[in-house]
């Protein structure tokens, strides 16, 4: 996939961003995304349509920019070594 070549200048592509939180309820990752967004931290919200569609099947990840990961991990209390793949923690 080819990025627009403003995203691709400013170096925001998709390989810039970590998963830092996964969520089944919606209102729950719209909160974290909130606390994120409180403290200053760019950040969005993939898959939270599906989520709503399938509750059980999908879950909303919390993706931020990598040099806010470790910031953001710290004000959610999620732990470093989450696996963006394995949705079976949860």
């Amino acid at each position: 996939m080819t990025l627009p070549i403003a995203q691709s200048e400013a170096g925001i592509g998709p390989d810039k961003f970590v998963t830092v939180g996964k969520y089944i309820d919606s209102v729950d990752a719209h909160m974290a995304r909130g606390m994120l967004e409180s403290a200053g931290i760019e950040c969005f919200l993939q898959g939270e349509n599906a989520n709503n569609l399938l509750g059980a099947a999908f879950r909303a990840r919390l993706l931020v920019h990598k040099q806010d990961e470790a910031a953001a991990r710290e004000i959610l209390g999620t732990p470093d070594n989450l696996d963006p793949e394995d949705d079976s923690s949860e």
